[in-house]
């Protein structure tokens, strides 16, 4: 609450709370260590916070695991009976590993939890404080544990199983944004993903080259195209973004590189086109692998030396520009040639892959929306920190992502409707309903009257249509519709 005093959480049932498991011997999943993968020893283990009642400053801070000993945690500095070393919170950032006050939580026993030795896999923990344990939602007394394990200390602390890096990367300056809190680019994440990431980034932006980028939809494909461009020498020129997939058919040459005055018809504008626009600056074409195989052809020249013909012109122009390409799809759905032109790559990290960074993305979504809705503000804010019931983080930490930051977005969105006190809930699991018609298996292409059928039922729009025929892309549904002779829109 406002006057400084912690607001106390409901007694609603943590998923699972009555399902009893003891000297539990979870499954290890099958998590490969780095040793398997390539020969470098595995990285150890660390615990993140993921929400704390009494302390929420301290979401993204993280207790690393000794290596080859057991430890203890709980709440307050080291005690003569604690047996193993105390693991201490740290915010852990490149050039630096600041050791944080200890965990001052009054619900959490002085020696709270003993955790085994870390082998490759994971390790065991056991309950030894007042609080309850609750292992990825089920009750327990002691569990094997391994990567993205939720432990929570029953309405107190929430805490996840993350990789410890040995050296987080540092090739930029040390941070100068707070921690937990979004960088100058708009970046989120104090995880060493996100920190190798920043690191690409700032060194892709200063190569000359095309970039093309690679992530799944929703992890920030177009922030980090913005980043490049931001941290490139023609920072202070144009930044323009195209979704390619939503360029309209039959004029997407004029969209692209513009057409003369009168052409086609008398009485048309002139018209820079998206790569008139973007010269002397970066042009960002996202799901550029949606493009047609003959326009994907047209921007081989583009690519190579500037070169574009505007329609309607009878010589060629040259524009000074860097092109950055993105997709989620296959690199295989891309001409070849035109994906050799990007020779600079970025991966850009799901979700999945630096779930401590999820609080506090959700955090900063949450900021930004209270700054532009007071009653959002005074309902679930204490200061400066959303109050969110552990089950709401527990959801986002848990999920299999699909639409990534977007799929948070709609989930917290979701959350606001559905609370009722001052906490934000997790929203009731909407139920799932089959797709409308399943993917089409290999074998012949679909007829004609199975095309007009689907058409009518999606009111003739292509862009539905050619997933409900289970056809490999848009494109491949006009081939179809051209071939037979078909209209459609989309």
């Amino acid at each position: 609450m406002s006057n400084g005093a912690s607001p106390r959480l409901d007694d609603r049932a943590w998923p699972g709370r009555d399902r009893r498991v003891s000297d539990s011997t979870r499954s290890d999943q099958g998590w490969l260590s780095d040793a398997s993968r390539g020969g470098r020893a595995p990285s150890g283990f660390a615990l993140s916070v993921a929400w704390s009642l009494s302390e929420p400053a301290r979401v993204g801070e993280v207790a690393e695991l000794p290596r080859g000993q057991a430890s203890v945690l709980g709440r307050g500095g080291p005690q003569p009976d604690d047996g193993a070393p105390r693991l201490s919170l740290r915010r852990a950032r490149p050039g630096a590993r600041e050791r944080g006050a200890p965990i001052a939580s009054p619900g959490i026993s002085r020696v709270q939890l003993r955790l085994s030795a870390a082998d490759a896999r994971g390790f065991e923990v056991e309950s030894v404080g007042k609080a309850a344990l609750h292992v990825d939602g089920v009750a327990t007394r002691r569990a094997r544990v391994t990567l993205g394990a939720r432990l929570h200390i029953d309405r107190q602390l929430l805490l996840v199983v993350v990789r410890a890096p040995d050296e987080l990367s540092a090739r930029a300056a040390a941070p100068s944004f707070g921690f937990g809190e979004p960088d100058e680019l708009g970046l989120v994440g104090e995880s060493a993903r996100a920190y190798a990431l920043r690191d690409q980034l700032a060194f892709l932006a200063r190569r000359a080259g095309h970039v093309f980028v690679r992530g799944p939809s929703g992890a920030g494909k177009e922030l980090c195209a913005r980043a490049l461009h931001a941290l490139s020498p023609r920072a202070r020129a144009p930044f323009v973004s195209r979704n390619a997939a939503t360029l309209p058919p039959g004029i997407i040459d004029a969209e692209l590189f513009g057409n003369a005055r009168n052409y086609p018809n008398a009485g048309l504008r002139e018209r820079k086109g998206i790569v008139g626009e973007a010269d002397g600056g970066t042009l960002f074409l996202d799901e550029v692998a949606e493009l047609p195989e003959e326009l994907q052809a047209h921007l081989l020249r583009l690519l190579d030396g500037g070169e574009y013909h505007r329609l309607g012109d009878e010589t060629p122009r040259r524009a000074d520009l860097r092109i950055i390409g993105a997709t989620n799809r296959d690199e295989a759905s891309m001409k070849h040639d035109l994906l050799a032109r990007f020779t600079l790559r970025l991966d850009v990290p799901g979700l999945d892959e630096r779930l401590e960074d999820v609080p506090l993305i959700a955090r900063a979504i949450l900021r930004r929306h209270a700054r532009a809705d007071d009653e959002l503000r005074r309902r679930f804010f204490d200061g400066e920190h959303p109050r969110l019931d552990p089950g709401l983080v527990e959801a986002l930490l848990a999920r299999r992502y699909t639409t990534h930051v977007r799929e948070v977005e709609t989930m917290l969105l979701s959350s606001l409707a559905a609370s009722r006190g001052v906490f934000l809930v997790a929203p009731e699991p909407a139920p799932t309903r089959p797709s409308p018609q399943p993917a089409r298996p290999e074998g012949p292409p679909p007829s004609r009257e199975q095309i007009e059928a689907e058409l009518a039922l999606c009111e003739g729009n292509v862009s539905q249509a050619w997933r409900r025929l289970g056809l490999s892309s848009r494109d491949a549904l006009r081939r179809l519709m051209k071939k037979h002779e078909i209209a459609g829109r989309g």
